[in-house]
């Protein structure tokens, strides 16, 4: 499938909500219209379209909305912005009523339907070729070679009824989205009033109101919104996707660069007993946890350290005890500070300097201690790799 293909695809998709409906590794029911019925077969009950399913899914929509407004707020700080006079709002709520007039987004929807969504639903409701060359295994380009006629009566093969679900999603889903849409109006231009009150003079806003009572004004006004959906604008959009994308990947070299120009952020296997002690003591964990947790990371991986065991023999157990001593003392201090931390007393700057240096050199000694043990450790385990035999 072409990338412009896919992209009016997922456009048309977007207002077409009752695909999202569709149960997961399960077949949604669907209604068909048999020449004989006057009226759909009820569809039954399902843990999928229960009362209770329906519920569940609009709370959790909800909650999942609430969080965005929360997130967007905290964000832009919409929440803290000052109040607006009444008078400029008004001002702002004539031009956002101009711009948005009621039906201008039903005639947007009237542009994707009327001339992108009924050929779109040619396109991939089983007549294109690439639909065909789908579901048969046959090579489009063999397919394209046919007649329309041979191609209509191919895809009614595999649905005689695909007109009449065409036809379906125009008289149910659009009237239903044409009704949300409707709904959206209001909020949407109470939204813009307060934008264009804050972004616009008073004496701009009056001008504006005046150009749109103009008869010009008003055929822009009923117009521009429903343009933005227009084929040729949406044509021109998508083709002016590949030059930008392609200037990304020209830079790309400059780009990464660029990147690369500071210091990675370090990670947990990066840091020193020294810092770990450091992370524990603001973190209030115990540093023993984030040790192990670091080693881990540094840690063979399990094959290797199976085999180590077993074939290479132990690691140097004076190393082991050395590490493992450190550890405790770093931990043991590590729980110490995290009783004391609320303590003025633990405040340093509170001791006098004979005391802080003395602290100072002893933890100094303690992680020069550490460091060594580390690297005695590291040194026995590189050893005890050497006697690995080989052709293992």
């Amino acid at each position: 499938m072409s990338t412009w293909k896919s992209a009016l695809l997922a456009g048309a998709m977007m207002i077409v909500p009752a695909q999202a409906f569709a149960a997961p590794n399960k077949e949604a029911p669907v209604v068909v219209f048999e020449p004989s019925q006057t009226k759909p077969e009820t569809i039954p009950e399902t843990e999928y379209n229960s009362e209770a399913a329906m519920a569940d899914a609009k709370a959790k929509m909800q909650k999942e909305i609430d969080e965005a407004i929360k997130l967007i707020e905290k964000i832009f700080g919409t929440d803290k912005l000052p109040a607006i006079a009444p008078g400029q709002l008004a001002l702002a709520q004539t031009t956002t009523t101009a711009l948005i007039p009621p039906g201008s987004l039903e005639k947007m929807l009237d542009n994707l339907y009327g001339k992108l969504f009924k050929g779109l639903l040619g396109e991939f409701g089983g007549m294109s070729d690439t639909m065909l060359s789908i579901k048969t295994g046959v090579d489009s380009e063999k397919i394209a070679t046919l007649d329309e006629k041979s191609k209509t009566a191919i895809a009614d093969l595999f649905d005689p009824y695909r007109k009449q679900r065409e036809d379906q999603l125009m008289t149910v889903v659009k009237p239903l989205i044409s009704e949300a849409l409707t709904d959206l109006e209001g909020p949407m231009r109470s939204g813009l009033a307060h934008a264009y009150a804050r972004k616009f003079s008073a004496a701009q806003l009056g001008e504006m109101n005046a150009f749109f009572a103009t008869p010009t004004g008003k055929a822009y006004s009923a117009e521009w919104m429903a343009l933005q959906a227009d084929p040729e604008v949406m044509l021109a959009m998508i083709k002016a996707v590949p030059p930008l994308v392609g200037k990304f990947i020209d830079r790309g070299p400059e780009i990464e660069g660029k990147f690369k120009a500071l210091p990675k952020e370090k990670q947990l296997t990066d840091m020193s007993d020294a810092e770990l002690a450091k992370l524990a003591k603001l973190m209030k964990v115990d540093v023993k946890t984030l040790k192990e947790n670091r080693d881990a990371w540094n840690s063979p991986p399990v094959e290797d350290a199976v085999e180590a065991s077993e074939d290479w023999g132990a690691t140097d157990a004076a190393a082991d005890a050395a590490a493992a001593d450190v550890a405790d003392a770093a931990a043991a201090a590590a729980d110490a500070a995290g009783e004391a931390i609320d303590d003025p007393a633990f405040d340093r700057e509170k001791w006098s300097a004979a005391d802080r240096t003395h602290v100072e050199q002893l933890e100094e000694a303690a992680s020069s201690a550490a460091s060594a043990a580390y690297d005695a450790q590291e040194a026995a385990i590189a050893n005890a790799r050497k006697k690995k035999p080989s052709g293992k």
